[in-house]
């Protein structure tokens, strides 16, 4: 097997028996990515220096019998909406273009102290704002399995750089689908944390209150050794909760027996389609034959889930986004401007994309007076229905299953030029954002077409074991 098709634990092993180096491993993904990143487009940035310099730090310490965690000298790719010292993130947007962050994100601290090695930085939806890829600076990221599909997004570079084995797993963002649903797309894996789980500091925040980072990989023990280095209380991000981070990778018992699965019947209805409902429902089967409960719940405000994240995500984002200005951050305008007002239509018409100028308007116009009560306000205690919905069910049943997307990937411009089309590819993923809590993207199989199908399972807040535990027997169905 090439080396950059390895998974996280099958390069730790191989790295300190000494059956090759994190050098030779970090090379074969960079050849990976030499051959392959000009036709799918899922790096945007590189760090070959940084990188290999990182590599044989870790070599060094191996050879003089140091011991490191499992992550030493395993190649990832990280988001280019998250902070990296010294290299370029641009969050794949015009004003960005050119800025290199002084800090890394805590997310990124942490990986390095697990010895990281950093590939570089994948392509997203501008400020992850899309479904698609296609709304980036850097062009659209491409499906490893089909060249005419979108990978997914807004962490279609993170997902299609996993499975094109370009890298050995990625760090993305979810802030309304946006690691599960590319990860469906892509046939890999892909866990939203509960809200609160992991650090957002030195994350560019596109919407506050739903924003997650998680991890990407190519099997569920790899999402478990990520898990347990980046969770964790962070005085930098007060919405991280003082809550005790577990033994991920004990929860991989493959062991289902007595577990209750709902299948909450909203998540398979109209609009769905049928051979997706079909993959998702025979794997379903095979874990009622493995001992699991399965029964049907109800999730009734589910309907209102995507409303409520258009009206509440563009409010946060129109709010996170005025720092970007052309003077306290982003790129200074070309043109010459009259007045300090100009000076800002300026910048901000330059260096904003199409998706992130709608988003904007959106969120300004449900702020504005006389339309925060009727808008906003209305929509947050829709979302706290919503919240108490999934409480209801959780003490019915352990987990919720149900597919990722109600379709696998589209083709690139499908849905381009059909906003609320391209909304509606996070329909089954967003409710999860909403209440805050858990969810994992499984590969479950590929339509007629070939291209893949992801089921999601979805959790109580902070009971991401229950999700490793349910996928790692459906990863060895």
């Amino acid at each position: 097997m090439s080396l950059n098709k390895l998974t996280i634990k099958e390069a730790g092993q191989g790295l300190r028996g000494r059956d090759f180096s994190s050098e030779e491993l970090t090379k074969a993904c960079f050849e990976e990515i030499d051959g392959k990143n000009v036709g799918l487009n899922a790096f945007v940035e590189l760090d070959r220096e940084g990188a290999l310099e990182q590599a044989r730090a870790v070599d060094e310490k191996l050879a003089g019998g140091e011991e490191l965690p499992i992550l030493a000298g395993v190649p990832c790719a990280v988001k280019d909406i998250i902070n990296t010292k010294g290299v370029r993130t641009t969050c794949c947007s015009p004003i960005l273009r050119d800025f290199v962050p002084p800090y890394d994100a805590t997310v990124v601290e942490k990986l390095k102290e697990q010895g990281m090695v950093m590939l570089g930085k994948t392509n997203l939806d501008e400020f992850a704002c899309g479904a698609s890829t296609e709304h980036s600076f850097f062009g659209v990221t491409k499906n490893p399995h089909n060249v005419k599909c979108v990978a997914g997004g807004s962490s279609g570079g993170s997902a299609a750089a996993v499975a094109a084995d370009m890298c050995v797993y990625s760090v993305g963002t979810d802030t309304g689908g946006s690691i599960r649903q590319p990860a469906s797309f892509c046939g890999v894996y892909g866990l939203k944390p509960t809200y609160g789980r992991v650090s957002r500091s030195g994350v560019t925040s596109m919407a506050s209150s739903w924003d997650t980072i998680g991890p990407i990989a190519k099997s569920v023990e790899d999402i478990a050794l990520v898990m347990q280095a980046i969770a964790g209380r962070d005085r930098r991000d007060l919405t991280t909760l003082d809550v005790a981070v577990p033994d991920y990778s004990s929860f991989l018992n493959g062991n289902v027996k007595g577990l209750k699965i709902g299948l909450p019947k909203e998540y398979f209805g109209e609009g769905v389609k049928k051979e997706v409902t079909d993959l998702v429902m025979n794997v379903v089967e095979k874990l009622r034959e493995s001992g699991a409960i399965v029964k049907e719940v109800s999730l009734p405000m589910t309907k209102y889930a995507v409303a409520v994240y258009y009206i509440t995500m563009p409010a946060e984002l129109s709010a996170n986004l005025e720092r970007f200005d052309g003077v306290r951050y982003g790129k200074k305008p070309v043109k010459p401007s009259d007045d300090l007002v100009d000076y800002y239509f300026k910048a901000r018409g330059e260096g904003f994309g199409d998706e992130i100028k709608r988003r904007i308007m959106i969120g300004t116009y449900v702020l504005s007076a006389g339309y925060y009560d009727a808008y906003y306000k209305k929509a947050q205690k829709v979302r706290t229905l919503i919240i108490r919905d999934f409480e209801r069910v959780f003490e019915e049943v352990d987990v919720l299953a149900a597919p990722v997307s109600p379709f696998p990937a589209f083709e690139i411009g499908e849905l381009v030029d059909d906003p609320l089309a391209m909304y509606m590819a996070d329909v089954l993923t967003i409710p999860a954002n909403a209440a805050g809590i858990p969810a994992i993207s499984c590969p479950v199989g590929n339509t007629i077409a070939g291209l893949p199908v992801g089921l999601q399972f979805m959790a109580p807040q902070f009971e991401e074991g229950r999700l490793l535990t349910a996928a790692s027997v459906l990863e060895n169905l």
